[in-house]
């Protein structure tokens, strides 16, 4: 049983080990078993501290049950500071690098009882340079990006929970194309400090589990806010489909996923109704591009000017966009965000959430690149919550799904609707 522990839910897995039915150094050891196992096909790390890691369980395991996260193995993504492992950012600029404290939400998980396991692979800088990590469901496939090593870790049951963060699609396509859930909080509900910045008005930390129970308790840990745990639906909830004005770059996966759910909707006797966005979003695709790469170039100010030449030639040229993008058009790309935002809750009118795809399709088959964010972008810049349920294959199996969105703010109708779909698009 002990080596089979990596593969419970993280919910299952904390009802255990506050029965003391395991012990925290029985779970650690399962997934560091996972790991030695899997580590050289998959590449989901950059350090892994198991002797640390081992320490800290036996130390939970002789003490009180410490909080919420009591004795779970946790993936921090490379672009979290901590004091105790190398942080890197994906550069090999930063090579060796210990920060001298841990970002506050690894503080605050740790304090709630986490297990920091080690740091998961990201992209160069969270961009678009992929690491070493291949998906676990299909290694000559993409993870997806930046939250690569995170995604992988989970999907291969090395941790029940990991880290993400989003300024893109970095929380959510990575889960679509490893099968796992991702849910990208609503802008700010998460303390940034001691993380890499890329964009201030658009990062945005996330988690990664395997089930919406899951991210939800990792949520609630993280931020103080137990409402996030309470999933109970007391009537049918009200969703609307939102095939989005990027709709035309969805392929026939996504497109049969959209269907799908359609008709699982209908059967659970959900109107199906579809949300037409503004026709003023359409311009938000671009104004979320020329944000991030204003910020990017003036947020790496430092490695650009000083260590250009350990920078990838990709990241070297979305610099040299972002210093292209005037004031004025980044004045105007904000004036439209600040506005689209203030229009967001009569979009949805009557409905609580929109389904709406994740990515184009399934992950492609390689590793030289991290698929398109082209779905995730403008919910980004909404700054609305999302969730990424895995529900469906794609036409060679590999994961396909879509994600929920909320109102601003409104995360805990949002995580509870997707919980309620979830079960009904996975026992439809």
């Amino acid at each position: 049983m002990n080596e089979l522990l990596n593969t419970l839910s993280a919910t299952e897995l904390s009802r255990q080990l506050v029965r003391r039915d395991i012990s925290a150094c029985e779970l650690v050891r399962a997934c560091l078993s996972r790991i030695e196992s899997r580590e050289l096909q998959v590449g989901a790390w950059n350090y892994v501290a198991a002797d640390a890691a081992l320490s800290r369980a036996k130390q939970l395991d002789e003490g009180p049950v410490q909080g919420l996260l009591h004795g779970l193995p946790i993936g921090v993504k490379d672009l979290f500071d901590t004091h105790d492992m190398p942080t890197t950012y994906g550069s090999a600029i930063y090579t060796g690098h210990r920060p001298l404290a841990d970002a506050a939400v690894v503080s605050l998980c740790s304090e709630q009882g986490a297990i920091m396991l080690g740091k998961t692979v990201t992209t160069e800088f969270a961009t678009f340079t992929p690491g070493k990590t291949r998906n676990p469901r299909r290694l000559t496939h993409t993870p997806g990006g930046s939250s690569s090593g995170s995604a992988a870790a989970v999907a291969d049951h090395m941790v029940p929970l990991a880290f993400a963060s989003q300024t893109a699609a970095s929380v959510i396509r990575p889960a679509a194309f490893c099968g796992i859930v991702g849910y990208k909080p609503s802008f700010g509900l998460v303390n940034r400090a001691g993380v890499k910045a890329l964009s201030d008005s658009l990062d945005t930390l996330g988690f990664l589990a395997r089930s919406v129970p899951d991210v939800a308790l990792f949520a609630a840990a993280a931020t103080g806010d137990l409402g996030l745990m309470k999933l109970e639906v007391s009537s049918t909830p009200r969703v609307a489909l939102c095939h989005t004005h990027e709709w035309p770059h969805a392929d026939h996966d996504t497109r049969h996923a959209m269907e799908q759910a359609a008709r699982s909707l209908a059967k659970a006797g959900v109107p199906v109704r579809e949300l037409v966005l503004p026709a003023a979003f359409a311009g938000l695709l671009q104004a979320q591009k020329d944000i991030m790469s204003f910020d990017l170039a003036r947020s790496l100010a430092h490695e650009r000017m000083h260590h250009s030449e350990s920078l990838s030639p990709g990241l070297r040229e979305l610099l040299a966009a972002g210093l292209q993008v005037s004031l004025e058009q980044y004045r105007a790309a904000n004036q439209l965000a600040h506005a689209a935002r203030g229009m967001v809750s009569a979009a949805f009118g009557e409905h609580e959430v929109v389904l709406a795809p994740s990515a184009r399709g399934e992950a492609p088959a390689t590793l030289e690149q991290t698929g398109d964010p082209v779905f995730g972008r403008v919910w980004t810049l909404l700054g609305l919550p999302c969730v990424h349920l895995p529900f469906s294959r794609g036409a060679t199996g590999m994961p396909v799904g879509l994600q929920v969105i909320g109102r601003y703010g409104e995360d805990k109708v949002a995580l509870r609707v997707a919980a309620w779909l979830m079960h009904r698009l996975l026992n439809d």
